[in-house]
Parts: structure tokens; sequence; C-alpha cells
């Protein structure tokens, strides 16, 4: 049996990814911060899927939470197949209204725990000649839109080129880029999502099956959804400058309030 090493497992798009695999009859290792909501997790997992449930309580804006994430990919006697980067958060406010320790706590988590944690599993996964990492990034990596979308670009281009440079190694690598799903994230932040529109709103497991569908085609790139492939598509070949403004505009309306 398969094992996937999930990130921010207990909310969301990671609680959806881990709901999905359970029922593949994968076993997991269920990362987040709140050991308590874990084990509930991992025990209704268990309960209902027959399946082994491991708890490992990691905070990645911290030094040890990552390094603690990194020791258990790296670990032989139980290998993980599937990595799935998902935790992350957004900050409230604009470019220099957010604290410059907020703004790197995000950078630690969005970018440099992915970056380790995707070459612990890659490097473990590379000997054995197979598995896949799936980081989650986000449709904001594709507009001038502040920190958060720069962080998330980051993510776009560090997976797609790794994934080129691993090709042949028999390890796939693919960046999600979902855009709004009804999740913890925008209550954290202090966002109002009153105001966006409900045809834009992603239902988290149809998400991660599209997603999972994309991994299997080999793809390196998913943006889960006909909605938001358009909109991508416009973006591409609209004017950069259009495309800004339309995006700052649209931040201040459905972004922090």
């Amino acid at each position: 049996m398969t094992t996937a090493l999930i990130t921010g497992s207990t909310a969301g798009i990671g609680a959806a990814f881990a709901r999905r695999l359970a029922a593949d009859g994968r076993n997991l290792v269920l990362v987040a911060r709140d050991t308590k909501r874990l084990r509930e997790q991992a025990t209704e997992l268990h309960d209902r899927h027959g399946i082994e449930a491991e708890v490992l309580t990691a905070d990645l804006a911290t030094e040890d939470g990552i390094e603690a994430v990194a020791r258990r990919l790296k670990d032989p006697r139980s290998p993980v197949d599937l990595l799935v980067n998902n935790a992350g958060f957004g900050n409230k406010g604009r470019y220099l209204d957010v604290s410059m320790a907020d703004e790197l706590t995000m950078l630690k988590v969005h970018c440099e725990a992915v970056l380790r944690l995707t070459s612990a599993a890659a490097e473990a996964m590379r000997e054995r000649g197979r598995g896949a990492v799936i980081n989650v990034a986000s449709v904001a990596a594709f507009v001038p839109r502040g920190t958060y979308g720069a962080s998330k670009a980051w993510v776009v281009q560090f997976t797609q080129g790794a994934a080129k440079d691993l090709a042949g190694s028999g390890v796939r690598l693919m960046a999600l880029c979902p855009g709004f799903v009804r999740t913890e994230f925008h209550q954290r932040a202090g966002m109002s999502t009153d105001s966006i529109p409900k045809w834009m709103w992603l239902d988290a497991d149809k998400l991660v099956t599209a997603a999972l569908a994309d991994l299997s085609r080999g793809k390196t790139l998913s943006v889960p959804d006909p909605r938001y492939k358009a909109l991508m598509g416009l973006v591409k070949v609209a004017p950069r400058s259009l495309v800004g403004g339309i995006s700052s505009k649209t931040g201040r309306k459905y972004g922090p309030q």
C-alpha cells in the first residue's frame, strides 16, 4: 500500500486530498499545526477507509517544523510515494501595509518549505525510481497581485523547472493552481468573501479529482476548472498593463476588507 504525505491536511484542499487518497486506499501522513484536529482526522479516515493515518504536528513557518517533515520524507523504512505541499496562508493588507515579519513568514511557508520538502521527497523518490509531488499554488500566480501572488508564481516556476530536470527519473512534479475554494483560508486572513460571485467558487473535492487526473496524465501544471482555464487564457493574451489594473481592482473588491 502506498503512502501520501499532505501538509495543511486538516482543512480545505488538504482535507479534500486526504479524503480522496484515503478512499483510494493510500496510507497517509497528516501534517498540520493542531494536534487535536490531526488526531480526529486520522481516526475518522482510519475508521472509514481502513487505512493507516500517521499524525505529524509541525509548523512550517519554523525551522523545526520544516526539518521534522523533511526527516519523515527521507525515512527509508516508511517511504512516501506522494507529497502534497498544501500548507499556506494569506496576509491581510496591501504591500507595505503588512509587516515585514509577516511577509517573511509567508515566504518561508510558501517558498522555503516547498523547496526543502520537495527536495527531500524527490531525492528519496529518485532513488526508488518512482513518486510524485503536487505543489499547491494559485491562479494568483499568473497576475501581478502582491506578495501572495508572487510567492505562488515562484511555486509554479520552481515546480515546472524541477519537473524538467527530473524528467525520465520516475519522479513527477505538478503545480496545482486553483481559484477561489471554500476553505478556512479567507477567514484566517480576515478577508471578506461576500462579494465574490458564486460562479467563481470551486468545490474542493472536485478540484482534487481533476488535479489527480492531471497528475496521472503527466501534466506539470494543473488549472482544474474550465472557468479558470478560460480566464487564464485571457490573461495570457491581454496586455500586461491591463491585467495589472484589473488585478488591483479585483484584489480591492474581493481581497482583505
